[in-house]
């Protein structure tokens, strides 16, 4: 069943939402290399409590961590542990966060130091391909608008993996709702996109084939020819004429500006 939001209800998750988007902009400032992304989530669980909100994800039908940290192959879910972040990774970082009874979710990807320029084209792509779908998320168009806008982008002009398995979804009271939203299909194609439905765009895009796998933790995925993936996601509710977006990028953009003009001593 699609639950569709009042203004009430849309506010909430907004609320959820934006502390999510400040969560990701202390992760920002606080990655770098020589940590652990055990560090990470511990810094992001704290955050997180400390403004009056719990961890979506911890305890989700068994996960054992805030974030899904997700380094370098590694597409999604990435349960963070003792490994230790360095120059040149690449860091997809997901969360979520509960508060006044509805959640926000949201996720972006860190480039660690040095990283190879194959790497910054696959995340700029990939989080252009994400607003590329959020134009499509208006009122009248259909699922299928979402996702075949993302995957033209990716993988029809650009020659990039798009991982079918992994979907975005309605987001409310529940962490997952209907409806799905693949970053893939067609125009045309898929339920009809309705004022008041939340939803969250994620495309997650790699730099070699679509094909992953599942890793003996039951939960981390990874590209099965090994080649890096990024991976983007906003809480999105659909209007009339423009989607609004409930998650914001620009504290985080701001986060990674400042740490590389520290970089390079300006």
């Amino acid at each position: 069943m699609i639950f569709y939001k009042t203004e009430e209800e849309i506010g909430y998750i907004r609320q959820s939402a934006l502390l999510v988007s400040a969560t990701l902009a202390e992760v920002a400032k606080f990655l770098k290399a020589g940590i652990t992304t055990a560090e990470v989530d511990r810094y992001a669980e704290t955050f997180i409590r400390d403004h009056g909100a719990v961890p979506s994800f911890k305890d989700y039908h068994g996960f054992p961590a805030t974030c899904c940290i997700s380094v370098n192959e590694t597409v999604v879910h990435g349960i963070p542990g003792d490994y230790v972040l360095k120059d040149g990774d690449l860091v997809s970082v997901d969360c979520g966060a509960l508060m006044n009874g509805f959640h926000g979710d949201s996720a972006y990807t860190f480039g660690i130091g040095a990283v190879a320029p194959e790497v910054l084209r696959l995340m700029g792509d990939t989080r252009r391909a994400l607003y590329e779908g959020v134009e499509k998320a208006v009122a009248g168009n259909r699922i299928g608008d979402i996702g075949f806008a993302v995957q033209h982008y990716t993988e029809i002009s650009r020659g990039y993996g798009v991982v079918r398995e992994m979907v975005g979804h309605g987001l409310g009271r529940e962490l997952h709702e209907e409806p799905q939203v693949p970053n893939y299909g067609r125009r045309g194609n898929g339920s009809t996109l309705k004022e008041g439905l939340v939803i969250c765009i994620e495309p997650m895009i790699n730099l070699g084939t679509r094909d992953i796998y599942y890793l003996d933790d039951g939960w981390s995925v990874v590209t099965r020819d090994g080649k890096p993936s990024a991976h983007y996601e906003h809480t999105v509710v659909v209007r009339k004429g423009k989607a609004e977006l409930l998650s914001d990028f620009s504290a985080i953009e701001a986060a990674e500006a400042a740490n590389e003009a520290l970089c390079s001593g300006y």
